[in-house]
């Protein structure tokens, strides 16, 4: 029976595409809950209305179906400790060849 840190450890590589940490470290991944064989990833977003979301999800997707479970995923908006967080990650690591 997998849990919740196999999960996490197993997508905590998947990288943001214009950021230069994982999308656990920058807090998008919040939560991953499991139970029936599925795996339930809650993203937090630091802004409604993402354009990027569906590769964010697409990205977590892959590597959880892979390990047998299925995927299921829930969204949310930061709080703003966790925005506040994100923003400072994100210009520690916005990649420069995305300007």
């Amino acid at each position: 029976m997998l849990k919740k840190e196999d999960v996490l450890k197993n997508i905590s590589d998947v990288m943001h595409p214009a950021i230069n940490f994982s999308l656990v470290k920058l807090g998008i991944v919040s939560d991953v809950k499991i139970g029936n064989n599925t795996a339930t990833v809650v993203f937090a977003l630091p802004f409604p209305n993402i354009p990027i979301l569906y590769d964010l999800i697409f990205s977590i997707s892959q590597p959880i179906m892979d390990m047998g479970l299925e995927f299921k995923y829930d969204t949310r908006i930061m709080t703003e400790t966790e925005k506040n967080e994100f923003l400072k990650l994100e210009a520690e690591g916005w990649n420069e060849s995305n300007d």
